[in-house]
Order: structure tokens, then sequence, then C-alpha cells
């Protein structure tokens, strides 16, 4: 009998993610976010649903905690330094600076026009304060929509960077909600002693990951995908047994090896991306199970209003004090404030209350529930609308596919790029042996009008081929400057 019910589990967990996948297809089509639809296919799933019964917040809670590690790491993979560099100030001044306005707004709001007591404000505040970029960004893919300037880059950043410290304040809260004697300045040195332990394990444990990664030779490729898989548990882990900031140190180690050259990086790449997905639709599954509507309705005008504060009052607030001093143009920061999509991560957060027996801890869960939603049903849905307005609308160039692909062995300098002729360049109308490459510089294919051609000393280039270049670094910016770009 215990096999069949497990069967009947796996079916279940199949059937879900499948739906779940399908429907978040159709709804990219229409603008809507996949969080949104995960969600909403775990509530229709759900006790006032199809009527699966689930309310085991530990085991959610569990989940949420292993579904943002990797989700963190994937996100520090696929961050580009170059171009997250320039944004690095203001978007620590938003993680840390924006997230405690943010907190404080609410807190104020739920005092003073709901009577909530402060340290319940501030709870609430902490919740829902960190911002989850990556609902925002499936939208923009799914429309070819970019955004200009530095918008982009440092959402990236700020959403990876505000998650650990919307979990140290939400934990912080919880301490002195159970420990009345304590003071705000009793947790500073928490807060501290966390933030430095993390990011100082983070840059160790990466450095010594990447080392590793390099270094220990597997027998078979699978298994460098097991590895890591351990070695992002045990920077996580670690950091967060050593008294740090598990999510801070697995982003920064995620960083550090995303711009780093190791064996198996495409690969390795293309599976923890498969695998922050999963953990995504997962994770929004699990929590839309954990709701039943009918529970939403008696706070919904509750729920409402606050929603409508964090979006038109807090967030904007947060945004255009953190970036007082940024040079950045008025109409980056108001798109900046209006991507602030509240995602997972506060749903997740919920549930510690829940778990700590605070008082009211199952309205506050259902409020952040429906702030949730309505953040991702308003902004999720007017991010197009709202970048043409602004002005900061730019279509997302079509990614190529290309047949030959490069994998670095880890200690190779060289690295294979797309580079196109320009027109008027030296380059354009040329043959490739008049234009005097460099010798280590090698020329391995041509895109012309769709078609692929193997190149010779005599092709002669044409403006707009697209060529696939095998070189070292330096030699790669003498390719370029001979190419026109």
């Amino acid at each position: 009998m215990g096999e069949v019910h497990a069967e009947v589990y796996l079916l279940v967990a199949g059937v879900l993610l499948l739906v779940s996948l399908v429907v978040s297809r159709l709804g990219g089509r229409l603008g809507i976010p996949g969080l949104l639809l995960f969600l909403g296919v775990g509530m229709l799933a759900g006790t006032d649903g199809l009527g699966i019964q689930f309310s085991d917040y530990r085991f959610a809670q569990v989940l949420g905690t292993v579904a943002l590690c990797f989700i963190l790491f994937q996100g520090g993979l696929t961050t580009h330094w170059g171009e997250t560099r320039p944004v690095i100030r203001r978007g620590l001044s938003l993680a840390t600076l924006g997230v405690l306005i943010t907190a404080g707004v609410m807190a104020t709001f739920a005092h003073f026009a709901l009577g909530w007591p402060w340290l319940a404000g501030w709870l609430l505040g902490a919740v829902v304060s960190s911002t989850d970029a990556s609902a925002v960004f499936s939208v923009l893919k799914e429309r070819a929509l970019g955004l200009k300037g530095d918008v982009a880059p440092l959402l990236e950043f700020e959403s990876g960077g505000n998650d650990p410290m919307a979990v140290f304040l939400t934990l912080g809260i919880l301490e002195l909600i159970a420990h009345p004697g304590m003071g705000v300045l009793d947790i500073v040195p928490l807060f501290v002693r966390q933030m430095l332990i993390g990011a100082l394990a983070g840059a160790v444990l990466g450095r010594a990951a990447l080392w590793l990664l390099n270094r220990l030779q597997l027998q078979f490729e699978g298994l460098y995908s097991v590895l890591s898989l351990a070695l992002a548990l045990t920077i996580f882990s670690g950091a967060a047994v050593a008294g740090g900031s598990g999510f801070l140190a697995i982003y920064i180690a995620g960083v550090i090896l995303g711009n780093a050259d190791f064996i198996h990086k495409r690969s390795l790449l293309a599976f923890h991306d498969g695998l922050a997905w999963l953990m995504q639709v997962a994770m929004f599954l699990t929590l839309g199970l954990l709701v039943n509507p009918r529970e939403l309705l008696p706070t919904a005008g509750l729920a409402l209003a606050c929603a409508l504060v964090l979006v038109f009052a807090a967030r904007p607030i947060s945004v255009y004090l953190s970036l007082a001093a940024s040079p950045m143009p008025l109409n980056q920061k108001t798109m900046v404030a209006w991507v602030g999509l509240r995602g997972a991560v506060p749903i997740v957060l919920a549930t510690f209350p829940l778990l700590a027996g605070v008082p009211q801890a199952q309205m506050l869960f259902n409020v952040v529930f429906f702030i949730v939603l309505t953040s991702v049903l308003l902004q999720g849905t007017t991010l197009t609308l709202v970048a043409r307005l602004l002005g900061l609308r730019e279509a997302l160039p079509v990614p190529s596919v290309n047949p030959i692909t490069y994998t670095p062995t880890g200690h190779s300098k060289n690295a294979m790029v797309e580079v196109e002729v320009q027109r008027g360049s030296d380059a354009d109308g040329q043959r490739i042996v008049d234009l005097h490459l460099p010798p280590e510089a090698l020329v391995i294919l041509i895109h012309r009008g769709g078609e692929f051609l193997i190149p010779k000393g005599a092709t002669r280039l044409e403006a707009g081929d697209s060529l696939q270049v095998l070189a070292r670094e330096d030699e790669l910016r003498e390719v370029r400057r001979r190419l026109g770009t």
C-alpha cells in the first residue's frame, strides 16, 4: 500500500509540474509572470480546489530555504561583473538601506493606520521588504523587451543582494518579540557578524570551489554536476553554521564562479539554470498549496490596503531615497521603483512567525500572500507599458544559434566570441588573409544571411557577417578593432 501511495504522490507531482509549465507558456504570451500562474495552480489543486490536503509549514520553509539557495547561486553564476560593477554602490544601497526604508514605511502604516503594535508592523515590513526580479525577467524575455541604461543590471544585483537583509530583519524582529527585554541595538552586532561572515565565507569558499572544480579530475562529466551541488550546499550551510548569512555567501560564491573559467562551465550553467527553474516551480506550487482561498477573503481589504501602500509608497520612497545621491536619470529610478516585484521570498519568510508561534501569525501569512498576488498582478503585467511610457523600452537582440560551442578546460586562457563585421570598417569587403589578424586568432565560422560558411583565407567578408573567433583575450581586442567593433 505504501508503494502505491508513493506512486500516487509522484503522479500528482508530475502532473502539477506539467500543468504549471503549460500554463506558464500560455501566460507568458499574455504578459502574466509565471510566478503568479505557479501559485494559482497550487491554489487550484489545494483544499478549496481539487482537495489536496497540505498544511506542513515546516516542510514549506525547508523547501523554500533550499530553493532560495540554488536560485541565488544560479543568479550569481549569471551575473556579469563587467555590467554589474558600475551599479555596485547603487545596488548595495537598494539591498540594505532600501530594504530598511521599505520595512519602516510599512511598519508606520501598519501602526498608525491599522493599529498594529510597532513590532508586528515591523515584522510585516521585514517580511515583504525584498524583491523578486526572476518573474520580471521571465516576462521581459518572453516579450523580447530590454531596458535601457543601468536598470537591468541594477535590478539583477538588487534581487540577489536584498534577500539576506530581509531574512536578517525578519529573524531579528522575531527575536525582539520572543525576548521583550532586548533592545534594537542588541541585534546590530548580530547583523554585522552575519554580513561579514557571510561575505567572507562566500569569497573564500567561492575561490576554493573554483580551484576544486579545475583540479579534481572526475571520471564522468555528469559527476561535475553532483560536485557543483555539493559545493553549493557546503558554501550555504557552512556560512550559516559559522554564524553568517548563507544567502549572501552563496550569491557571492556564484558571482565568483560565474565570472571565471572552469571545467565544463557551459554544461554546469545549463544544469543550474534548469535546477533553479525546478526549484522555483516546486516552491511556488508548494506555497500555493498552503493557502486556502476562502481564508484570504476575510483579510482581503486589509491586505489590499497594505499592497497598495507597498507598491505606491514604500517601494518608490525606498528607491528614491536610496538612490538620492546617484546621477541616475529620474525615468530609470522610476522604472526601478515600479519593478519592485514581490515573489516567493516574502511567503517563505511569512512561515517563520507561524513556526515561532507569534500571535496572529496566520493572519500575517494570509496578508503577505495577498500582497504578493497583488504585486505580481499589478506590476508584473504592466512592465511593458511602464517601460514604454518612461522611454526605456528596448528590443532584446535575438540570440543566434551556432553549431559550434567551446567549453574552457579551466587552464586555457582562450575564449570563443561572436564578432560582427561593421559597415565601413577595415574588414568590410576584405579577404580574411588581408586583415593580418593576430597569428593565434582563428576564425572558426562565418554566419551570413542565415547560413554558416567555412572560412578560408580568400573568403571576402561583408558588413553584417557574424564571425566565431577563438583567441586569447588580448588578441580578441585586436580582432574587434580590425572588425570595427
